[in-house]
């Protein structure tokens, strides 16, 4: 494009803080949808002008109509994107619209329906509920992660799944919903049930690579990397649903006004098609399915996106196999697993205290 681009990669809580601290620091960022109810009312991001978005009427409108293509109407629980997607002006704006408009706060780039990840040749059994992960037959060999805007659905998937805590509304918890989550993760910890807390991806990796763990929080492409290390890893569909999550990119709203049309044309590559494939082939979903499908062969397409048995080996983005001829997807189709998503990820209300409780989970 004939720019460089300069990359700086942290963990989702300093995201947020420098896209609220440091508005400064940086020109574009690739956030998810739930950080948005932290930094929008900073006033950093700029609205983006979805006009100068070329290939804006082809995003998924999960985005922006909240359903998929076939008209399939998508969980609004938790923070869907469709409730932090668009703001009402371009320049520093700090409250979200209702609905649509002229400017979004991200230009959405990727998004996955999230579950439990198992090693099955350690657990040598089916897995099916939520649940399983406070199962005391995998106490010391189950791990969460420690994101709270995150984890938190994870808990609130196994405590419902459970029948421990029925919740009005499990993406906005009451301070009461709140502290019968946390009992129960607490009386989890204390004994044991947990071998770590992960933050990181490469720490979940190497904790099911290992053996340590054989069922925990997990993200799609650290299932794809235990694979290429040949260790059997399922990315296991649950009867309660998925998990999901989305993230894209935003602008500064102190960004030099030189770098503004780099950043849109930055943003107009990354829907352009080369992108989404290697997010498509690493099991994420891009925003734009139809011109990343141009830089996927038949057999990869169908495999990731049909749910279809694969025709010869699948690698992934960076060429090691991860699928035999024969294979298919974990969850299978596009349409099967985002159909089945139960939640997203969350910013509530009592976020302030949610996140104080989560602390003393991880201090227990």
């Amino acid at each position: 494009m004939g720019f460089d681009l300069q990359i700086t990669t942290l963990v989702s809580d300093d995201v947020v803080r420098r896209a609220v601290t440091q508005p400064t620091g940086f020109d574009l960022l690739d956030s998810e949808y739930w950080m948005l109810e932290k930094i929008v009312p900073s006033g950093n991001l700029r609205g983006i002008n979805v006009e100068r978005i070329k290939l804006y009427d082809k995003i998924m409108p999960i985005f922006t109509l909240v359903k998929l293509p076939d008209g399939t109407p998508t969980s609004r629980i938790g923070i869907a994107p469709i409730k932090v997607s668009y703001v009402k002006q371009e320049l520093e704006p700090e409250e979200f619209a209702d609905g649509p408009t002229d400017y979004m706060t991200l230009v959405p780039t990727v998004y996955n329906a999230d579950t439990l990840g198992i090693r099955p040749d350690l657990i040598k059994r089916p897995i099916d509920p939520w649940a399983e992960l406070a199962n005391p037959e995998f106490k010391g060999k189950a791990s969460i992660l420690d994101i709270p805007s995150i984890g938190i659905m994870d808990a609130g998937l196994v405590c419902q799944a459970i029948g421990r805590v029925k919740y009005r509304d499990m993406g906005d918890m009451t301070k009461e919903e709140i502290d019968k989550t946390f009992a129960f993760l607490i009386a989890l910890k204390r004994p044991g049930q947990f071998r770590a807390l992960w933050k990181e991806f490469n720490e979940s990796v190497n904790l099911m690579a290992s053996g340590e763990v054989v069922i925990q929080s997990m993200w799609s492409p650290a299932v794809t990397k235990v694979r290429q290390m040949g260790i059997p890893c399922v990315y296991q569909p649950l009867k309660e649903g998925y998990r999901a999550w989305a993230g894209g990119l935003g602008i500064s709203s102190k960004l030099d006004p030189k770098l503004v049309d780099p950043c849109y044309e930055f943003v107009n590559w990354y829907l352009s098609g080369w992108g989404g494939a290697f997010l498509n082939r690493q099991g994420y979903y891009t925003a734009v399915l139809e011109t990343a499908k141009q830089y996927m062969s038949e057999d990869q397409w169908s495999y990731w996106m049909e749910g279809k048995p694969c025709k010869g080996p699948i690698v992934s983005p960076t060429g090691e196999k991860i699928a035999e001829p024969g294979e298919v997807r974990d969850g299978g189709s596009f349409h099967e697993r985002m159909g089945k998503v139960a939640v997203w990820n969350t910013v509530m209300e009592e976020d302030r205290y949610m996140v104080r409780k989560w602390n003393e989970f991880v201090a227990a």
